[in-house]
């Protein structure tokens, strides 16, 4: 007992340990956000932000074009996933349910094109949308994502459906549902967990992406949050106060985010698990 006791304390030191390197850059963060541009240069750590200052955050609010950018950012991760989820479980639903001609090869293209580094692409990307002209415009870039997002989504979402048993869609059929209806009572409560976790890549995605929209919008009304998180660094240095204080803010939608979908995460397997 005392030697499973030291392992037990063993293991529980080694994962503390783990949580506080991983949280302490997150608290520096914070932190740094919250100090003076003094204590933030100071050769000596300052450990707490005191005393503190909002200072930091009051210019990063006060960056032109901020309300807009934070606008244009919801409104393309929203575009991006809804479009992305709906598109990608039909696909999914396709690939892993029906036999048709060409279904292995649509699968090996879905994992070769997420071997594609995204800065190969970048050029003809940009070179396709200025002739249909949409560079400059949020449409332009939400294809974009969508290029990355789907095989990915399509090869998550095709490995959820395969593992659901067959049986349960042709008992509910059976008993009066129809195709779409045995699809909409039995197989998507049952793919909920995998909706929830294409969600949330694909938001990690286009939320902290730079290179597209940097490449792709020029107007400063029409860019996004990384666009302006990166404004923070400029010719004469960079400014790490703003730069804490507005990756402060720019995590913020994430982190609630990430929350609304860890409840929806559970209800989707218990949803699931009664229905089935």
């Amino acid at each position: 007992m005392t030697r499973k006791r030291l392992t037990r304390a063993g293991y529980n030191t080694a994962a503390v340990l783990v949580l506080l390197v991983t949280l302490f850059p997150i608290y520096w963060m914070v932190a740094t956000g919250f100090k003076r541009g003094v204590d933030i240069l100071s050769f000596e750590p300052r450990w707490l932000p005191i005393p503190g200052t909002l200072e930091n955050y009051r210019s990063a609010i006060g960056k032109p074009h901020f309300l807009q950018d934070v606008r244009n950012s919801v409104l393309v991760v929203i575009a991006t996933i809804v479009i992305s989820l709906a598109l990608a479980f039909l696909a999914a639903l396709a690939a892993a349910r029906f036999r048709f001609r060409g279904r292995a090869a649509l699968v090996v293209m879905l994992i070769v094109v997420q071997m594609v580094p995204l800065e190969a692409l970048i050029i003809p990307i940009y070179l396709m949308l200025d002739r249909a002209g949409q560079t400059d415009r949020l449409a332009g870039i939400i294809v974009t994502y969508l290029t990355f997002v789907l095989p990915f989504a399509i090869w998550t979402l095709r490995g959820f459906i395969v593992n659901i048993p067959e049986e349960l869609e042709e008992a509910a059929m059976v008993d009066g549902c129809t195709r779409a209806g045995a699809f909409r009572r039995i197989l998507f409560p049952l793919v909920a967990p995998g909706l929830v976790a294409t969600a949330v890549f694909s938001f990690i995605l286009v939320w902290n992406d730079y290179l597209i929209a940097y490449v792709l919008l020029r107007s400063p009304e029409k860019q996004t949050l990384g666009i302006w998180l990166a404004s923070f660094t400029t010719n004469h240095g960079t400014e790490w106060g703003g730069v804490m204080a507005g990756s402060t803010l720019f995590a913020i939608p994430a982190v609630v985010f990430f929350l609304l979908v860890q409840r929806r995460l559970v209800s989707g397997l218990t949803a699931g698990a009664v229905k089935g």
